[in-house]
């Protein structure tokens, strides 16, 4: 039973208060190594109407492990919304299931371009850090001398 999905109708006054965790597979990741869930979703939410509003507020916790953009090793980093808060439209009178809107806030809160440093459970540098900068000596480099034939052939076309 999925405890995100639930009859408006049957929704207590004062709100409905769901606990519990879900498996790994309620992100319904692709199997590829750049992105894992490596523990359950816990989450301990209200759900609450107001008007013509889904109101939830409360805490989900998990840990992903990613792949850092720049050294391609893994690194976890865990997910603590202790002020998780979301709104969603009531569309129709019957059942509303908020299973995506939840799953699609908490990997929004994932960053957008993973790197070691942004991992909080074994915190740790780059071991690529600094290897792909550009130096001021490189920016600072004269042209080859067979661009200025390239140059001069087009300042001779008119």
């Amino acid at each position: 039973m999925n405890p995100f999905q639930f009859d408006i109708r049957n929704l207590p006054v004062d709100g409905k208060q769901v606990t519990g965790t879900l498996p790994p597979s309620f992100f319904q990741l692709p199997e590829t190594d750049l992105l894992k869930a490596d523990t359950p979703l816990a989450y301990d939410l209200n759900i609450i109407r107001d008007d013509d509003d889904i109101i939830i507020n409360g805490s989900v916790n998990v840990t992903f492990s990613l792949e850092c953009g720049r050294c391609l090793e893994r690194f976890q980093i865990q997910l603590d919304m202790s002020d998780y808060s979301a709104e969603q439209a009531i569309e129709k009178e019957t059942t509303i299931d908020l299973t995506d809107l939840i799953r699609e806030d908490i990997l929004l809160a994932l960053p957008n371009f993973p790197r070691c440093e942004d991992g909080n459970v074994d915190p740790r540098d780059c071991p690529a850090e600094g290897r792909f900068q550009v130096t001021e000596s490189s920016l600072t480099q004269e042209m080859p001398e067979a661009q200025d034939g390239v140059w001069n052939a087009l300042d001779q076309l008119k």
